[in-house]
C-alpha cells in the first residue's frame, strides 16, 4: 500500500505540474488585460500642418484627450494628395493606437486618379466615425455677370457656351465642376489653379468671373462683398452661409458633391476599440463649443457611426469614381 501510495503521489505531482504549465500559457481573461487606451493615440493627418484637415483634427483631438484621458498625437505625413499618410496607416499595426484622418480624396477619389496608391482604400481600413462635411460654393465677382443665382448662371452659360471661365483650385473643385457641367448642362470653361489663394486673387481681380472653392476659402470674401455666392454644393442649406440656396434647389435636382473628413483605423483593429473611440467622438461633436469652432473653420459637424460611415464611403467611392471617369479628370 505504501508503494502504491508513493507512486500515486508522484503521478499526481507530475499531473499538477503539467496542468500548471498549461494554465500559464493560457491568455489572461479580458478583465485582467489593460484597458484601452493605456498610452497616447496617434492620428496621422495626410496633409501639411496648418491645412484644414490638420486644424480640424487638432481641434477634435483636444476634446477626445479629455474624455479618453490620453493624449491624441497628431502626426502630419503629407504628399501625393494624401496617399503617403493613408498608406502609412494602412500598413500600421491594428492595435488601436494608430488612426487616419481620412477624406473624400484619400478614401473615395484618389484610387481613380492615381495609378498606384500604395494601399487599397476598400479593404485596408475599418470605419470609425464621420466628423464633418465641407460644402463647396460657386461664387462670382463679375459685376457685369447678370446673375444672382444658379438658374441665371446656367442660362448665361447655355447662351454663350465655354465663354465663362471658372477657377478650380483643387481636385474636389474639379470634380464639383465636372458634375455641375454635366448635371446642369451648363458649358462652362475650366481654369485650373494650384491653390485657393491664386484662384481667389484672380476672381476678386476680375481675371476670371467664377470660382468654385470651399466655404472656408470663400466665406471671408463673400462677407466683404468681393464675391457673390450663387449656390452651395451640399444637398441642404448650410448655416455657414445663411441665405445661400443649395445648387439642388436652383434647378439642378439632387446635386450633392461635398468634401468630408472621417476617422479610420487599420483593418483588423479590435471592434470594441473602434466602437469606444466612435462613441467618444460622437460626444465631442455634441459639445456646443466644439461645433462652433468647427463651423468657424468651415466644417459642418456630422457624426456617423462605423456602420453608417462604411455605407457612406462605399456610396462616395461609386459617386466620385463615376464623375472622375466620365470627365476623364487627371492629376497634373
Amino acid at each position: 500500500m505504501k508503494l502504491f501510495s508513493n507512486h500515486r503521489r508522484a503521478i499526481l505531482q507530475v499531473g499538477a505540474t503539467v496542468v500548471a504549465a498549461a494554465i500559464a500559457t493560457l491568455p489572461l481573461p479580458a478583465t485582467a488585460q489593460k484597458a484601452w487606451p493605456d498610452r497616447p493615440i496617434r492620428v496621422i493627418v495626410p496633409y501639411a500642418a496648418g491645412q484644414g484637415a490638420d486644424v480640424l483634427m487638432r481641434l477634435v483631438g483636444q476634446e477626445l484627450s479629455k474624455t479618453l484621458n490620453q493624449p491624441i498625437v497628431v502626426e502630419n505625413r503629407a504628399g501625393a494628395g494624401g496617399n503617403i499618410g493613408a498608406a502609412a496607416v494602412a500598413k500600421s499595426a491594428a492595435d488601436g493606437y494608430t488612426f487616419l484622418l481620412g477624406t473624400n480624396a484619400t478614401n473615395a477619389a484618389n484610387e481613380f486618379l492615381y495609378p498606384n496608391l500604395g494601399f487599397n482604400p476598400a479593404t485596408e481600413f475599418d470605419s470609425v466615425a464621420m466628423i464633418g462635411l465641407l460644402p463647396m460654393v460657386i461664387a462670382t465677382s463679375a459685376s457685369d455677370l447678370p446673375t444672382n443665382g444658379i438658374a441665371e448662371l446656367i442660362a448665361r452659360a447655355r447662351a454663350k457656351p465655354d465663354t465663362l471661365n471658372v477657377g478650380l483650385p483643387s481636385t474636389t473643385a474639379n470634380v464639383v465642376f465636372a458634375q455641375f457641367v454635366k448635371s446642369a448642362q451648363a458649358p462652362l470653361f475650366a481654369v485650373k489653379y494650384k491653390s485657393s489663394a491664386q484662384s481667389m486673387t484672380d476672381a476678386i481681380g476680375g481675371q476670371i468671373p467664377l470660382v468654385i472653392d470651399t466655404v472656408t476659402a470663400a466665406r471671408g470674401q463673400i462677407a466683404s462683398g468681393k464675391l457673390r455666392a450663387l449656390g452651395i454644393t451640399s444637398l441642404k442649406a448650410s448655416e455657414m452661409l445663411p441665405g445661400i440656396k443649395p445648387v439642388s434647389e436652383q434647378g439642378v435636382s439632387g446635386f450633392d458633391v461635398v468634401a468630408w473628413d472621417a476617422l479610420f483605423a487599420p483593418r483588423g483593429t479590435p471592434p470594441d476599440v473602434v466602437q469606444k473611440l466612435s462613441e467618444h467622438l460622437q460626444r465631442a461633436l455634441q459639445q456646443l463649443e466644439t461645433r462652433r469652432k468647427m463651423l468657424d473653420i468651415g466644417v459642418e459637424p456630422l457624426y456617423l457611426n462605423p456602420v453608417q460611415l462604411d455605407s457612406f464611403v462605399k456610396e462616395e467611392r461609386m459617386k466620385w469614381g463615376g464623375i472622375i471617369k466620365a470627365a476623364e479628370i487627371r492629376i497634373e
